[in-house]
C-alpha cells in the first residue's frame, strides 16, 4: 500500500514538474517579446509584462515537489552523503516530520486567509483593466504549492518507513551521486 501511494505521488509531481518545465522556456521567449517590442518597436503591454511574473511563479511553486522528488532542495549533506540508506532513512523521516509538513501547514495557515480574500473580490491586477485580471488564481499558487511539497513529503516519509522496516521500497526516481539518473 505505501509503495503505491510513493508511486503515485510521485507520477504526479514528476508529470506536473514536466508539464511546467515547459512553462520556462515559454517565459524566456516572452521576455524576450517584451524587451524587443518595447525597445525596437516601442511598444508595451502591461498584461505581457504581468505574464512572466505570473509564469515564474507558477513555474517556482508548481515544480516544488518535482523538485523534492529528485533530491534537488538545497540542504547540508556534510553527513547524509556518508549514511547508509537506514540513516538517510532516519534523516529524511525526522527531517519530514519536524521541518517540512510543519513549514507546509504554517504557510497554508499563514496564506489561506489571504487567498480565501482574494478569491471572495475575484481580485485583479493592480494596474487594473491593462493587467491580468486573475491575482486570485496566482495566489492559489501558495496553497498548491504546499499541497504538492506536503504530499511528496509524505510519500518521502513512506519511502523512509519502509526502508526502515527492511522492505524494499519503490525504484526511486532520484539521480543516484554518480549522475546517471533516475
Amino acid at each position: 500500500m505505501l509503495s503505491s501511494f510513493i508511486r503515485t505521488i510521485e507520477t504526479l509531481n514528476e508529470h506536473i514538474g514536466r508539464l511546467v518545465s515547459w512553462l520556462a522556456l515559454f517565459m524566456v521567449l516572452v521576455q524576450f517579446a517584451v524587451v524587443l517590442l518595447r525597445y525596437v518597436f516601442g511598444i508595451g503591454w502591461i498584461w505581457l509584462q504581468e505574464s512572466i511574473i505570473y509564469m515564474h511563479a507558477i513555474v517556482f511553486l508548481m515544480a516544488a515537489g518535482y523538485t523534492l522528488v529528485h533530491n534537488g532542495h538545497v540542504r547540508v549533506d556534510i553527513f547524509y552523503e556518508g549514511m547508509a540508506a537506514r540513516g538517510r532513512a532516519v534523516v529524511d523521516l525526522i527531517g519530514g516530520l519536524i521541518f517540512l509538513l510543519p513549514m507546509c501547514a504554517m504557510i497554508v495557515w499563514a496564506s489561506l486567509g489571504f487567498v480565501i480574500s482574494s478569491w471572495a473580490i475575484f481580485e485583479g491586477s493592480p494596474e487594473g483593466e491593462n493587467g491580468i485580471p486573475g491575482v486570485f488564481a496566482l495566489k492559489t499558487m501558495i496553497l498548491m504549492f504546499c499541497l504538492l511539497v506536503g504530499l511528496q513529503g509524505l510519500a518521502l516519509m513512506a519511502r523512509s518507513l519502509m526502508t526502515l522496516k527492511g522492505e524494499p521500497p519503490p525504484p526511486s526516481r532520484k539521480p543516484d551521486l554518480q549522475g546517471e539518473g533516475v
